[in-house]
């Protein structure tokens, strides 16, 4: 063994002992491993800063860059909006989320569409009296599941074929397609699917709900609705309208005819221009102001609702304001600062008037709908900013066209081999800033630079692996172990190390380890490379035992309430399933 391969093997278990026990960030690990791979000349600074400039990175930028296109046009929002309508029951609403993320995931970033769908979860279960961790590991699953299906629905799988492009182990080895993981993951999602849905489902536990558990004590806003014309809740009763059973939702009183108060029963029958007085949450607000199907119009909002951009913000009444002592109505906040006032909240009284005649005061806390120059103007005399709650995007049609139909036709140009992947999405941002429908000024709040980082970096680390005879040396051990057993063992050898390494490590340090590793020893081996390329992806990406092992598992661990056991006790068996299952199939496929 030669010094340069021992000082490799050195900084690989120096690498593995930081990222198992957490003493740096995994982008911060990898540059001092790199800076010393440097430093000690294994690696030149050509070598080092090559990962920056491979195709996949600048793929994996512009995925990241198109999905924040798509989450603020509202097309998935709207979307789901649709989907989930009809959906009352528990398992009726899992069914409908799980196939619904699963398709989503596979051509969108599976880690921004979670971050989408966590507040429809979070409100659904709140609504129907139903433990948010009853859903919340099963939206990470089909997530994962879903996205393992194509080269663009992980970044894990993208950065394998980063490591494909980059690679000099065998000379012309041609990048990934788009559908060469369908094979596999097509089946593995519908069987992972029938395990969530069968057996995990069981194994879910029933933990108390940490967001509610925290807004509990969230203020509670005073907020007025109309009954739009046309109505579906005309003619029925309040029992029968089911708001009653809304969590946080609390009905004061109906104005009919504006003077007639009626003092609310659930046997009262709704009218055409009914006013209600509730209390409620904000975020129930929100959801009732972006639903056509409410049945509800917010009356003081008028032309601003027919506006493409707008912000529900929260503002706070100054002691020195000019509106204390007056009424809304008198304040005439829509002239005057081109904002409706949704909710007024005040502390330690309970207001159950019209919005229009309530007399503000000092500290009092309003809900607004803007445009969002209100932000942006010197409003500090008359009040403070408080929080912007949500962005209203209503999708422009022609917009909408391109951005849907533009992705379609670049995911297929790219999945026929008629143009690279790289050329589609470039040519599609392109178009996506000419007419609009996002600004460049954008870019840089939403990309995840810790994720490039790694990627770049840890290219540079597998190729000292190479370079140095390092992975040669550890797939001439893995093959001594497991040769004997015959080549199926090889496959079950190198899943099971990756899907360890990803479980507690992550799963692109993950990559970055065994993929050097797992091509050497197909060489070595005088075996077809694909399988063992795809073995390494697979089990880095389908990793469902903890909730370090991939990004969406983190997203949810907190929310739902988990702990490192509530994933182990689910994903465990999950993991073992898909193993066996991705194991055989690559094998009767290859050899």
């Amino acid at each position: 063994m030669s010094i340069d391969a021992l000082i490799v093997i050195i900084v690989l278990i120096i690498v593995l002992i930081s990222l198992y026990f957490e003493l740096a960030g995994t982008s911060f690990t990898f540059l001092i491993a790199v800076a010393i791979l440097g430093i000690c000349g294994i690696l030149t600074p050509r070598e080092i800063i090559s990962g920056f400039s491979n195709e996949q990175i600048a793929v994996i930028v512009m995925l990241l860059i198109l999905g924040d296109v798509i989450r603020k046009s509202s097309v998935v929002e709207y979307f789901f909006n649709k989907f989930f309508k009809g959906a009352n029951t528990y398992n009726s609403y899992m069914r409908r989320m799980m196939v619904v993320v699963g398709f989503f995931s596979a051509f969108v970033n599976n880690t921004p569409l979670v971050a989408i769908m966590m507040p429809y979860v979070h409100n659904w279960s709140k609504r129907h009296k139903i433990a948010p961790s009853k859903l919340l590991i099963p939206l990470s699953y089909a997530a994962i599941l879903g996205g393992s299906c194509t080269l663009i629905g992980t970044s894990t799988n993208l950065i394998v074929s980063g490591f494909v492009i980059d690679q000099n182990i065998i000379k012309g080895l041609k990048p990934l397609n788009l559908f060469d993981f369908v094979y596999v993951g097509l089946p593995m999602l519908i069987i992972g699917f029938i395990y969530i849905l069968t057996i995990g489902k069981k194994l879910l536990p029933t933990n108390t709900d940490i967001l509610s558990e925290v807004t509990d004590n969230i203020r509670q806003y005073i907020f007025e609705t109309e009954v739009r014309k046309n109505s579906h809740l005309i003619g029925k009763t309040i029992k029968e309208s089911g708001f009653l059973k809304m969590e946080g939702l609390y009905l004061f009183k109906i104005i009919r005819n504006n003077y007639n108060i009626i003092s609310a029963s659930e046997e009262t029958e709704i009218e055409e221009s009914d006013k209600f007085i509730f209390s409620g949450e904000k975020n129930i607000i929100t959801d009732l102001i972006n639903k056509q199907e409410s049945g509800f119009t917010f009356p003081l909002v008028g032309m601003l609702s027919k506006k493409n951009h707008t912000d529900i913000i929260e503002i706070v009444i100054s002691h020195n304001s000019t509106l204390i002592s007056k009424t809304v109505k008198e304040i005439n906040f829509k002239k005057r600062f081109n904002s409706a006032i949704l909710a007024i909240h005040r502390n330690g009284e309970n207001i159950s008037q019209k919005i229009e005649d309530i007399r503000l005061k000092a500290g009092d806390v309003l809900l607004l709908l803007t445009d969002n120059e209100l932000i942006s103007k010197d409003i500090s005399q008359d009040f403070y900013f408080i929080s912007k709650v949500k962005e209203i995007r209503k999708p422009e049609l022609y917009k909408t066209i391109t951005l849907l139909g533009g992705t379609t036709i670049a995911i297929l140009l790219a999945a026929l081999g008629i143009v690279p992947l790289f050329i589609t999405l470039l040519l599609l941002l392109i178009l996506l800033f000419g007419i609009k429908v996002s600004s460049p000024k954008d870019i840089h709040k939403n990309l995840d630079f810790n994720l490039i980082f790694i990627i770049a970096l840890s290219l540079a680390f597998g190729t000292a692996m190479i370079k140095t005879g390092v992975a040669s040396l550890i797939a001439d051990l893995l093959i001594k172990i497991f040769l004997p057993f015959g080549t199926l063992s090889i496959l079950f050898g190198i899943y099971f190390v990756t899907t360890i390494l990803a479980a507690y490590i992550t799963n692109k340090a993950a990559v970055a380890i065994t993929f050097p590793i797992a091509l050497t020893m197909a060489v070595n081996l005088d075996l077809p490379p694909m399988p063992f390329i795809l073995i390494v992806a697979f089990a880095a990406a389908a990793n469902f035992m903890t909730p370090i092992g991939y990004q969406t598992n983190i997203m949810v661990y907190g929310p739902g309430g988990y702990n490192f056991k509530d994933f182990f006790k689910i994903g465990f068996p999950l993991t073992i399933i898909y193993m066996i299952g991705t194991v055989l199939i690559l094998y009767f496929m290859y050899f």
